[in-house]
């Protein structure tokens, strides 16, 4: 009984197997005769062209990187901009009637630099010295508070004293310089050899001569430094601590004095502060 269930069953798998094959080799013939054929026609005088293996090419430099900057980025008047932040906390002061309450900036998303001839400025001397002494040391200078507007002003530090702080009007720049933390000594001797060697400075004494301030009004323990265009002031570990001076480094502040460019006396107004910057 099992062998005679078993033959048909055979019999009718070879069957479907045998019509599934005539249908596909039916289909494929007529696939192919539906397919057009086109003859390639060359010339008698061409031939083929044969490519040289690649090569392996070492990437080009990037426009910051040419020069003696070496992995470091050129720094521009971009490492200047204002370092408020709307996601920064509310700053409290207890005063002895009432609570003070100082709110950060938006930030670079909210205000631009200060302006000159309706374009972003920056005194070019900043820019300057920092690339000097990038170059110098071959080591990052780190930016830490270059311009700041009214409100990050107010809230880095809201003592009377500091609102007429020259980060307001982009002449002033603080920093440090990456390898040399605890030597801010350092920075100060190279941005007095940058006015010796330049021979834009050459045999005027008034820029190539530092001198000492000895008033004691500067609130830190180092005399600071100065000639006709630029002050310096070295803030040691424990000086000039705030939002953006955060870090546990002593630190250089570079003041704009005078401005090579219009032969005048830099000095902070609220106009320039206030009113001189694109917002938002």
């Amino acid at each position: 009984m099992q062998i005679k269930s078993f033959v048909p069953a055979v019999i009718t798998l070879l069957y479907l197997l045998s019509s599934c094959s005539s249908e596909d080799k039916d289909s494929i013939e007529s696939r192919h005769s539906n397919l057009k054929g086109e003859f390639i026609y060359r010339k008698h005088n061409e031939y083929l062209f044969h490519h040289k293996p690649p090569i392996l090419a070492e990437r080009a430099s990037y426009p910051w990187e040419e020069g003696s900057y070496g992995v470091h980025s050129k720094i521009t008047k971009e490492f200047f901009r204002c370092k408020g932040s709307g996601l920064n906390p509310v700053r409290l002061l207890q005063k002895e009637k009432e609570t003070l309450r100082f709110y950060d900036c938006g930030g670079t998303q909210r205000h631009s630099l200060p302006l000159r001839d309706q374009k972003e400025f920056i005194y070019p001397i900043l820019i300057d010295l920092m690339n000097y002494l990038q170059n110098k040391t071959g080591q990052r200078v780190v930016i830490t508070c270059g311009h700041s507007c009214i409100d990050h002003n107010l809230y880095l530090d809201s003592s009377p004293a500091n609102q007429a702080s020259k980060h307001l009007i982009g002449a002033e720049v603080d920093f440090y310089i990456q390898g040399i933390e605890h030597q801010p000594e350092k920075n100060v001797e190279m941005i007095i050899k940058y006015y010796q060697e330049n021979p834009k400075y050459k045999g005027q004494k008034e820029y190539e001569q530092f001198v000492r301030y000895e008033k004691g009004d500067s609130q830190i323990s180092t005399k600071p430094w100065y000639n006709k265009e630029i002050f310096i002031k070295l803030y040691r570990k424990n000086e000039g601590r705030d939002f953006d001076n955060r870090h546990p480094y002593p630190y250089v502040s570079i003041q704009v004095r005078y401005d090579w460019d219009l032969k005048e006396k830099v000095s902070y107004s609220w106009e320039k502060a206030f009113h001189n910057l694109h917002r938002w």
